[in-house]
C-alpha cells in the first residue's frame, strides 16, 4: 500500500465531491420556490429546456456554471450568471445552447452575464457552430446598468455579433419562451429565425407600463407583443409554439435540415481507451502545490493506449512535449513537467519553471503542430519562467517572448487544462485565457494568480510591516504572523479555482476523469472551421 498515494486520492477526491456539491446548489439557480412558480406558469427551468432539447445519448459540457458565485451578495446573488450555457448536439448536430435563466431576477443581466452570454458567441464564432437562444429576459438590470450597458463588451456586443454571425453564415436560431423586452427584442429578431411561445412568450421595446407612461396608451402585454401578433400581425415571429415542449421540438426539426459543414481535417481514429487506469490521477496528483510529481504519469492516463510520442525527450526537460491522440484525435502536448530534472550539463532545474531550453524547445513544437495541422493542448502547473542572474544573463526574457509568440499566432486551436499552479507570466507562455484558447478549464486542484498565495503574502507583508514603521507602530514577530495570516487568507481566497471560473477566466471546473470529453468535443467543434490564417510568428528577438 502506497500511504502518499492514498493520501493524495483522499484529498482529490475530498475536492471533488466538493465539486458536485456545488454544482448542484447551482443548478437550483434561482431556488426551489421559483422553480415551482416557473412550473406553476406551464415554463421549463433553463437547464430543463436545455436537457430537452439536446441528444439523449450524447455527451454535453457546460461553459462558466459557477460563472457569479459569490458575486452581486448584495443584489441577492446572480447563480450561473444567470445565463445557461451548454455544448451538445441537436439532431445529430453539434450546438452551442444559450438559455436565460428566468429564476434568477427574472433572467435579468447583470454584468457578469453580458460576459457569459459573449462567450458563448465566441464559442460558436470560433468553430462556426450553430447557436440556439432560449430567451426569457427581463433585460437589463437596471441597479447596475452602468456596468452592462455602453461599453465595447457589454450588452449591445450581443447584437453585433448576431449581424456577424449571420455574415460568416453562422446558423442562429431564437425561441422567446418568456419576456423579452427593449433592446433585448433585438437578440431573437437578428436571428435566422425566430419561434414564440403562446401565452409565456411577448416581444416588445417597451413593456404596456412604458407605453402608459410615454404615449397614454392602455394596453395588455399580450396585445401588445404576445405570439398572435408578432406571428400574424407584425411578422416578427417565425413559429408559433403552444408550449415550451412544442417550441423546442420545432428547433430540432429546424436544426435536423441544416446542411453538411466544411471541415478543417483534424486527423482522427477509433478512439482507444488510456491503458493505464485513469482514476490512478487522484493519487498520483498531490495534495500540495508545492510537491513535485511526474506529469508523464498524469499524460498517461490522459491520452488514448497511454502513448505519447516524446519531441526532443531529452533536451529542455521542464516542458514535455510530444504527440498523442485523444478520444481518436490527434493532438499535440505541451505540458510542465513537475519534478526536479538535470540537464546534459548535469544541472538541476525546478520543475514547474520554464528555461530557456524548455521555452525554445516549446516554441518549436509549437511551430510543428502549426505545420501538420494538429491541434495543441497544454497541461498547466507553472510557478513561472526561471529568474536570477544566469538566467536573465541567458536571454530568458527573449526567450520567453518567443514562446508567448508561437502560442500568440498560433493558428491550430489549442485547449488549456490548468492541473496545478497557473502564476505569472507562465500562465501566459502555457496559454492562459488571454491567448484564445478554444476552451479553457481547471481541475479542482488547480491556482491561478500572478504568484503563489505564500510568495505573495510575503511580499504584502514586507510592505504593511514598512507602511505600519513608518506610522511608528512596533511590529512584534506575533503581530507580523498575524498581519501575515490575514494577508495569505485574503489571497488564497483569489487563487481559487472558483474565484477564476465565478468571473469566467476559465470555462469550467471539471472533474480530472471528464478532460478527455472536454477536449474532444472542442476539436470536434474546431473541425467546423477550416483554418484560413498562415501561419506567422512575426519578428522574434534571437
Amino acid at each position: 500500500m502506497d500511504i502518499k498515494f492514498n493520501k493524495n486520492e483522499d484529498h482529490n477526491k475530498l475536492q471533488l465531491s466538493d465539486l458536485k456539491k456545488r454544482l448542484a446548489e447551482v443548478k437550483l439557480g434561482g431556488g426551489k420556490n421559483r422553480i415551482e412558480k416557473l412550473h406553476a406558469q406551464g415554463k421549463m427551468t433553463a437547464r430543463e429546456r436545455i436537457d430537452y432539447l439536446l441528444d439523449k445519448n450524447k455527451d454535453s459540457i457546460e461553459i462558466g456554471a459557477f460563472v457569479g458565485e459569490d458575486m452581486y451578495k448584495e443584489h441577492g446573488g446572480c447563480p450561473s450568471g444567470g445565463v445557461v450555457i451548454k455544448i451538445g448536439y441537436v439532431s445529430g448536430k453539434q450546438c452551442v445552447v444559450v438559455a436565460n435563466d428566468a429564476t434568477v431576477k427574472a433572467g435579468a443581466w447583470f454584468p457578469i452575464t453580458g460576459k457569459k452570454n459573449l462567450r458563448g458567441q465566441e464559442i460558436a464564432i470560433e468553430n462556426r457552430l450553430p447557436i440556439i437562444y432560449l430567451v426569457d429576459s427581463a433585460g437589463v438590470y437596471l441597479p447596475l446598468q452602468d456596468e452592462i450597458f455602453p461599453d465595447k463588451e457589454h450588452f449591445g456586443r450581443i447584437f453585433r455579433n448576431n449581424a456577424v454571425m449571420s455574415s460568416m453564415g453562422i446558423t442562429q436560431i431564437a425561441a422567446v419562451m418568456g419576456s423579452c423586452v427593449a433592446g433585448g427584442a433585438y437578440l431573437p429578431i437578428m436571428s435566422d429565425e425566430a419561434l414564440i411561445v403562446e401565452k409565456t412568450g411577448s416581444i416588445f421595446l417597451a413593456g404596456s407600463y412604458l407605453v402608459k407612461a410615454a404615449i397614454g396608451e392602455n394596453i395588455d402585454n399580450e396585445t401588445l407583443g404576445g405570439a398572435s401578433t408578432h406571428c400574424e400581425i407584425s411578422g416578427v415571429t417565425d413559429y408559433k409554439a403552444k408550449d415550451d415542449a412544442h417550441a423546442l421540438d420545432t428547433i430540432k426539426g429546424l436544426v435536423d435540415k441544416i446542411g453538411d459543414f466544411d471541415k478543417a481535417g483534424f486527423n482522427r481514429v477509433k478512439s482507444i481507451k488510456p491503458k493505464e487506469n485513469p482514476e490512478d490521477i487522484y493519487g498520483i496528483l498531490p495534495s500540495s502545490r508545492t510537491e513535485q510529481y511526474d506529469m508523464l504519469e498524469i499524460i498517461n492516463r490522459l491520452v488514448d493506449n497511454s502513448d505519447f510520442e516524446q519531441y526532443k525527450e531529452g533536451y529542455g526537460k521542464t516542458i514535455l512535449t510530444g504527440y498523442a491522440r485523444i478520444d481518436g484525435w490527434a493532438v499535440g502536448i505541451v505540458a510542465n513537467q513537475r519534478e526536479v530534472v538535470k540537464n546534459a550539463k548535469r544541472e538541476m532545474q525546478f520543475g514547474g519553471v520554464i528555461y530557456s531550453d524548455s521555452a525554445d524547445k516549446a516554441t518549436r513544437f509549437i511551430a510543428n503542430c502549426n505545420q501538420k495541422k494538429i491541434p495543441l493542448v497544454f497541461l498547466q502547473d507553472v510557478t513561472g519562467f526561471m529568474v536570477g542572474s544566469k538566467s536573465e544573463h541567458g536571454g530568458i526574457i527573449k526567450d520567453g517572448a518567443k514562446m508567448v509568440n508561437a502560442v500568440s499566432n498560433s493558428v491550430v486551436p489549442k485547449f488549456t487544462v490548468v492541473i496545478g499552479n497557473s502564476y505569472g507570466a507562465g500562465n501566459y507562455a502555457m496559454c492562459g485565457k488571454a491567448y484564445d484558447p478554444r476552451l479553457i478549464v481547471a481541475w479542482p486542484s488547480a491556482e491561478l494568480a500572478v504568484m503563489s498565495g505564500n510568495s505573495a503574502a510575503k511580499v504584502l507583508l514586507q510592505i504593511e510591516t514598512a507602511s505600519l514603521k513608518k506610522k511608528g507602530e512596533k511590529i512584534t514577530p506575533e503581530k507580523e504572523q498575524e498581519l501575515f495570516n490575514k494577508i495569505k487568507s485574503r489571497y488564497d481566497a483569489q487563487v481559487s479555482p472558483y474565484y477564476a471560473a465565478a468571473r469566467l477566466w476559465t470555462d469550467g471546473i471539471i472533474d480530472p476523469l471528464d478532460t478527455r470529453k472536454w477536449i474532444s468535443m472542442g476539436i470536434e467543434a474546431a473541425n467546423h472551421a477550416p483554418i484560413e490564417k498562415p501561419f506567422n510568428m512575426g519578428v522574434l528577438q534571437v
